[in-house]
């Protein structure tokens, strides 16, 4: 059996060379090219980054940081060149999240759903 970090790093390797990711370059590449989509990009990053880190720790969102960001998104989807790298970023996330369900099978397997699995 090989080892498991091998098959780990096959899996890194397999993923660098994948179509998506290939493509999610190129589009970080033209955002990053572009001053004004950088600074935007950059901005809408770090508001996104905010918010989350707030989530994560409890801590509530006003409605004006929800708002705000709102606004932010909607000027970013209007930039063809963001709007391109979010929609690459969010099918490499949905890989991403593919092969952590395929890695993580056998533990589910011998522990079952997770109790909010159960719960629904």
């Amino acid at each position: 059996m090989s080892n498991l970090y091998d098959l780990a790093y096959d899996l890194e390797n397999a993923l660098r060379n994948s179509e998506d990711f290939q493509t999610l370059k190129d589009s970080y590449a033209k955002v990053n090219a572009d001053p004004e989509a950088k600074k935007m990009f950059d901005e809408f990053r770090t508001i996104q980054m905010g918010l989350q880190q707030k989530q994560m720790s409890g801590e509530q969102i006003t409605q004006e940081e929800v708002e705000k960001a709102q606004a932010l998104f909607q000027s970013v989807q209007q930039n063809e060149v963001i709007s391109t790298l979010i929609n690459t970023e969010q099918r490499m996330s949905v890989t991403i999240s593919d092969l952590n369900k395929i890695i993580t099978k056998p533990l589910e397997e011998l522990y079952g759903p997770m109790a909010d699995e159960k719960q629904q």
